[in-house]
């Protein structure tokens, strides 16, 4: 596994309390383990927070009586009827050039 090698600083306390946990020689490893957790669980956090505003968004439009409507009016197309216009422009287009 590669690394970095850094520099924290520690207060007292602390220090003595992680030594005493895992030992002088296995701090390195107990520090990262410590942060990735963290980062695990930060990042988990941010993913609930995200869902969350997302699941907000989707009842508000679901609730939103304007954008209901608009989109009925869409529902009634197909994508066929779509790509038909869009050929009709297209060919008007070509002949009115």
């Amino acid at each position: 596994m590669t690394g970095r090698s850094v520099n924290i600083y520690l207060q007292e306390d602390t220090y003595k309390a992680v030594c005493q946990q895992v030992g002088p020689r296995q701090i390195s490893r107990y520090i990262n383990q410590a942060v990735a957790e963290k980062l695990a669980g930060e990042q988990k956090k941010m993913e609930e927070e995200l869902k969350q505003k997302l699941i907000a968004g989707y009842k508000a439009n679901a609730k939103n009586k304007k954008l209901q409507s608009e989109l009925g009016v869409w529902e009634k197309f197909s994508t066929q009827d779509v790509l038909t216009q869009i050929k009709k422009n297209e060919t008007a287009k070509k002949k009115n050039s």
